[in-house]
């Protein structure tokens, strides 16, 4: 399919998908001075799941210009509690506990007001975004990359893939590659209207909650509103998904205690949701957040990596539209490196969750004052890029390929 024909003006980068992979890149972008436009196919505010953030976004956040309020808005995460009920084991890591340079808090948030609040953001230091607008191809050139919409076609410089899990190029240029051994679908609905006892209760931490069930493990995560997310996390095929969170809500006198008396929304279902993206960057473009890779939310990685890595992109990217060397195919280069400590960190934590009894092997025994404590907190934290923390490379020396394939990129 050939390019449609344009007159439209040349942006310096187009941005596809508003989430904040893509709020992210247009907001740093356009503090730049560059002209940033981002096409996002739906209308903000619009649902997401992938509510539960980590203390390396603060950082970010601060760059972004980008302030959540609370708690009427966003609650503050002080860390995460795993629990079995079955064995009644408990483990609590607070972000307090990590290492030194690693942010304290995160949050958890309702993602269609956090998601329209970076964009929102983006728009403020001079991004232009548009709500509605469907892309139908995408084709790098050797001067510029044209993007064809239902209302014509834009070109640019430079464009960053920010299409979430649809992972527009990737599916495209078929260099979706899953990852096996993890979970593989996820079920989850939302309880409105949590009693004043219930919410003070949460919100006094504001911990996610992560519970080890037979199938897989579930999360709850309290939210603003006296809301709270409950889902559960399969590691083989369900039938009947509903069914499957109904069961495991009912067999939780914890989740029991916590809902009695509110309301649930209808439930929603993910599948097959762990990949990476074999080739994420090339001449004129680059893949971001989940466009990039995906992993088993147990760790609630996804915004994370998502912000993290489209603030590399553009930290490579800026000098290299004023330099005009945007066109360099190795331009990324470094970033990818960079993007794969954290996706390597991840991965080899995901897997050893499912296949190693991580939680009861590691988690559940009181560690209170061991060394590698502070270095399990900061992972959980995503702060990657350090030389000081032990557990981490003792983690990424033994990482097997069953966790982490061997490189495979046709970079």
């Amino acid at each position: 399919m050939s390019p449609m024909m344009t007159t439209s003006k040349r942006r310096d980068v187009i941005i596809v998908g508003g989430g904040p992979a893509g709020s992210t890149a247009a907001n740093l972008l356009a503090q730049e001075g560059h002209d940033a436009l981002v096409l996002e196919k739906e209308t903000f505010p619009r649902f997401h799941i992938g509510e539960s953030l980590l203390p390396i976004d603060l950082p970010i956040f601060a760059r972004l210009g980008v302030t959540l309020e609370t708690p009427t808005k966003f609650i503050i995460k002080n860390g995460a509690e795993f629990i079995d009920e079955v064995t009644g084991q408990e483990a609590t890591f607070t972000f307090s506990e990590a290492l030194n340079g690693t942010p304290r808090t995160a949050f958890q948030v309702e993602r269609a007001r956090f998601d329209q609040t970076l964009l929102e953001r983006a728009r403020a230091w001079g991004a232009e975004v548009r709500y509605g607008v469907r892309v139908q191809a995408i084709t790098p050139g050797p001067e510029e990359v044209v993007v064809e919409t239902a209302a014509g076609a834009e070109r640019a410089r430079y464009l960053i893939d920010a299409t979430g899990q649809d992972a527009f190029l990737a599916r495209n240029n078929r260099t979706v590659e899953p990852l096996k051994g993890f979970g593989c679908v996820a079920v989850f609905r939302h309880y409105d209207g949590l009693s004043a006892e219930i919410t003070a209760e949460l919100e006094s931490t504001g911990n996610i909650k992560i519970l080890m069930v037979p199938e897989g493990w579930m999360w709850l995560i309290p939210l603003a509103g006296r809301r709270l997310s409950v889902g559960v996390v399969s590691k083989t095929p369900i039938s009947d998904p509903e069914a499957t969170l109904v069961t495991a809500e009912q067999r939780s006198p914890l989740i029991q205690r916590l809902v009695a008396g509110a309301t649930f929304t209808g439930h929603k279902i993910i599948r097959n949701f762990s990949y990476r993206n074999k080739r994420a960057y090339g001449s004129r473009w680059a893949c971001a957040g989940d466009a990039s890779c995906f992993l088993d939310p147990v760790f609630s990685s996804g915004v994370s990596l998502a912000m993290l890595g489209s603030e590399s992109i553009t930290d490579r990217l800026s000098p290299a539209l004023r330099e005009g060397r945007e066109a360099d195919p190795t331009l990324l280069a470094d970033h990818a490196k960079r993007m794969e400590v954290g996706y390597k960190s991840f991965a080899g934590l995901i897997y050893r969750f499912y296949h190693a009894n991580l939680v009861p092997k590691l988690f559940f025994p009181n560690t209170e004052g061991e060394p590698l404590r502070p270095g399990i907190t900061s992972l959980l934290g995503a702060d990657f890029w350090r030389d000081d923390n032990p557990f981490q490379q003792m983690l990424l020396n033994s990482l097997t390929t069953e966790a982490w394939p061997s490189a495979t990129s046709e970079n």
